[in-house]
């Protein structure tokens, strides 16, 4: 009877752990933004960052190609492709010691380099996490980052998705059981062979992402409202118990804009509780426009408008 009531207990105990644990990773308050990629000079102490949110700045990119005129791809051994001049290992101290809502993840793959795609092309799965543990390892320990985001988006037609799964999936349970890194995020968008590799990683390994950066801006110009809501309802099926973040692009990029709804759609997730956070891409886009619609998504995530 005691050994059934110190059960009992332990159950209770681990319950409840459990649950401070998942109302300590929830935050609806999580502002994230990609930085580095254009080399525009653009810097952390640039941007306005908002006490009252989670702010993640995502260095884009390091990418496992070679830094060359005619890059190929080097089956995981990743270099540093963002502005390294104004986004140094010291920068990221300065802005990490001086806002203590601020953490600092790179993303790794992006759209191109040098006007050509980046591809996902591992030689082996094996072989690529041979490569990619120790060479992300070595960037994440030399720039004190906190978490990683995958945004590779070009895949070879005879890639099993698979084999992305598990490179991907094998590589954030090292990091993370390792202690490596605190946080993960994928970076995907509607496109059918984005959404098969991506929803192949979700299935077998999406207890490893803890954020889904969904590419919102890549829907068409002109999007609606409505529109946007049945684009996140599908989303949020896609990758059914993730934390789904809702996105701007301060480039050229389509989706919902601003001056059609994008904050009143936001006001109608948050009220429905959907609403996880905002990101946005990029930084080095935004410099031009002195970083407004980063100052009001954060006050619209902080309650201050």
């Amino acid at each position: 009877m005691a050994s059934m009531k110190l059960i009992a207990i332990f159950h209770l105990l681990f319950i409840n752990i459990l649950s401070i644990q998942v109302a300590k990773c929830y935050n609806d308050k999580l502002f994230r933004e990609y930085i580095g990629a254009e080399d525009n000079s653009v810097k952390f102490f640039d941007v306005p960052v908002n006490s009252k949110v989670d702010f993640h700045f995502i260095l884009s990119f390091a990418i496992d190609y070679t830094n060359s005129s005619h890059p190929s791809p080097t089956n995981g051994d990743f270099r540093v492709y963002w502005d390294t001049e104004n986004l140094s290992p010291f920068q990221v101290s300065a802005i990490k010691s001086r806002r203590s809502n601020v953490k600092v993840a790179m993303s790794l793959g992006g759209d191109t380099t040098n006007d050509k795609y980046v591809y996902f092309e591992p030689k082996s799965i094996n072989s690529w996490l041979r490569n990619a543990i120790p060479s992300l390892t070595k960037i994440i320990q030399e720039y004190n980052l906190d978490g990683i985001d995958i945004d590779y988006e070009h895949f070879r037609k005879d890639l099993d998705p698979n084999t992305f799964a598990e490179c991907i999936g094998r590589l954030l349970f090292h990091l993370k059981s390792q202690k490596i890194i605190t946080f993960a995020s994928i970076a995907p968008f509607e496109d059918e062979s984005v959404q098969t590799h991506y929803l192949a990683l979700w299935r077998k390994y999406g207890h490893l992402i803890d954020f889904v950066n969904f590419q919102f801006y890549a829907y068409d110009k002109g999007t609606s409202i409505s529109e946007f809501l049945q684009y996140f309802d599908t989303q949020r099926y896609n990758y059914k118990g993730g934390k789904l973040l809702v996105s701007l692009g301060t480039d050229t990029s389509g989706g919902l804009s601003v001056k059609d709804g994008f904050f009143e759609a936001c006001s109608i997730l948050r009220h429905q509780g959907e609403l996880n956070g905002i990101f946005i891409w990029s930084a080095d886009d935004s410099k031009k426009d002195k970083f407004r619609l980063e100052t009001k998504s954060q006050a619209f995530l902080a309650n201050q408008v």
